[in-house]
């Protein structure tokens, strides 16, 4: 089963492990191209640098788009608006209300779609006690609902998407009063399920795991402990995606609404760097390639309007203006991931207590919330897991040598190395470029089933990275190097 596919794939990949490209000219990489002739030694894939065309789609992902359901999407936030709370250290034994029957209601439902899977897809409770802390004032049990659907050829890649069950009024420490929290988050839940739902009878290259966890508005407690716990297991997290507030196409505020965007939020520097990495960042221009925005440039790409109905706003910023959500617990362990929420929050429809004053209508009540937008930003996901789970993964140890072998200072030339893939499939890889001052990837340079590549463009006048493809054409996000001598 093959997933997205560029129409600008290139044929004759050598097996060679280098290869010295040589391009002319000053590495410009003007109109989305580097505009320069090959005069070095034979390169299969004639024609230099090329543009980077549009991408074309798989007819079993158009399919599995098309199942996407906002009836059954709204189902779902309906029936868990109907636990009352859903607060953390709201009721854990109460069978109707409180985030204990919510936990179990979501854990059925994952049980019931695992069950359609043939055996693919497991589901687990993960549950911890959470130790007193500013929003925690016993010792609670934390329960996040976890099903897996396991890879086939890699199963060590692995694509998580999140929602977070809890919910809140405007005091964080009621956990009695009212909180139907439709929109924060059972928008992000409906959407995980759904997923779960759409993706079970299908099978990938790449692991799958669609969470609900819990304690995220006390202080992102249950998406900590599953990062922690997936990066003490060694998993490799290749993308992760948060879905917190995916639920309203306008902010009812007179704002014009928006109803075919999605946001999608991307740290810079990451979360996880030492001070002397942030040197190295600044000294070499990388603040705009982290990992995250490697995989949002990489979303872009492959769920766009014309396949999900939806436009992927790309936001230059860890989340919205000093706040944060599930993504930051998977960032603080190194892994690349991103938040998606609504184009325009109303904060009288969330962390509100339910009431009318003065003939406004606050609490995020189920009436504020749009199941059609809600499918849409369930597509771009689908999409984007389809891809991340079906393509190669990202290379890695990416490193640009500042001193390439056979010269004793600086050079104009610029060599690239980085580790095989193990995919079985592999074709080879590209180099990608873009001007500094261009968001994405502009053009691509087909190097061959290598593992190094040395360039006659200077590394002081763009950016690069290094993907990989298969031999279906499909390409993995970018790796960004990083400098070593």
């Amino acid at each position: 089963m093959s997933g997205s596919r560029s129409s600008s794939s290139s044929s004759g990949f050598s097996a060679r492990s280098s290869r010295r490209v040589f391009l002319a000219g000053s590495g410009a990489v003007a109109a989305g191209a580097v505009g320069a002739a090959l005069v070095g030694g034979p390169v299969e894939a004639a024609g230099g640098a090329q543009t980077l065309e549009a991408v074309t789609f798989d007819q079993d992902l158009r399919r599995l788009l098309r199942q996407v359901d906002p009836q059954r999407i709204g189902a779902t936030i309906q029936r868990l608006t109907e636990f009352g709370t859903r607060h953390t250290l709201s009721s854990q034994t109460d069978p109707v209300r409180g985030i204990g029957a919510a936990t179990d209601w979501v854990a059925a439902q994952m049980n019931a779609i695992a069950a359609t899977s043939g055996g693919r897809m497991t589901v687990q409770r993960q549950s911890f006690v959470q130790p007193v802390s500013s929003r925690i004032p016993i010792p609670t049990q934390i329960t996040n609902v976890i099903a897996t659907l396991r890879g086939t050829a890699s199963p060590e890649r692995f694509y998580v998407v999140t929602g977070h069950l809890d919910s809140r009024v405007t005091d964080v420490m009621d956990f009695t009063s009212d909180a139907p929290g439709a929109d924060d988050d059972a928008s992000g839940v409906a959407c995980v399920l759904e997923l779960a739902r759409v993706f079970a009878a299908h099978q990938f290259p790449g692991t799958i795991v669609f969470a609900a966890v819990s304690g995220e508005e006390q202080g992102l407690y249950g998406s900590s402990f599953m990062a922690q716990q997936m990066a003490a297991a060694g998993n490799d997290v290749q993308g992760m995606f948060s879905n917190d507030i995916v639920g309203a196409s306008h902010s009812f505020d007179g704002h014009k609404p928006d109803p075919f965007t999605v946001r999608m939020f991307l740290e810079g520097v990451p979360t996880n760097v030492t001070a002397a990495q942030i040197s190295l960042l600044q000294s070499t221009g990388g603040e705009n390639d982290s990992q995250s925005r490697q995989l949002g440039r990489f979303v872009r790409s492959v769920a766009p309007y014309s396949l999900t109905g939806m436009n992927v706003r790309l936001i230059w910023r860890r989340d919205r203006y000093l706040r944060g959500s599930d993504h930051l617990s998977f960032q603080g362990q190194g892994y690349p991931a991103a938040r998606f929420t609504e184009p325009r929050e109303n904060f009288n429809h969330e962390h509100q207590d339910v009431r009318v004053q003065d003939g406004v209508q606050l609490g995020d009540l189920i009436e504020f919330v749009d199941f059609d937008y809600i499918a849409r930003v369930t597509r771009v996901n689908a999409a984007a897991l389809w891809a991340l789970a079906t393509n190669p993964g990202t290379p890695k140890n990416a490193q640009i040598h500042t001193t390439p072998p056979g010269t004793f200072s600086g050079t104009n030339l610029t060599t690239l190395s980085w580790n095989a893939n193990p995919e079985p499939d592999l074709a080879g890889y590209e180099v990608v470029l873009r001007e500094t001052t261009e968001p994405d990837w502009t053009s691509a340079i087909p190097v061959g089933n290598v593992t190094t590549a040395t360039l006659d463009i200077s590394k002081d006048n763009v950016q690069m990275g290094i993907r990989a493809v298969d031999q279906n054409g499909n390409r993995s996000p970018a790796a960004y190097p990083r400098p070593v001598a």
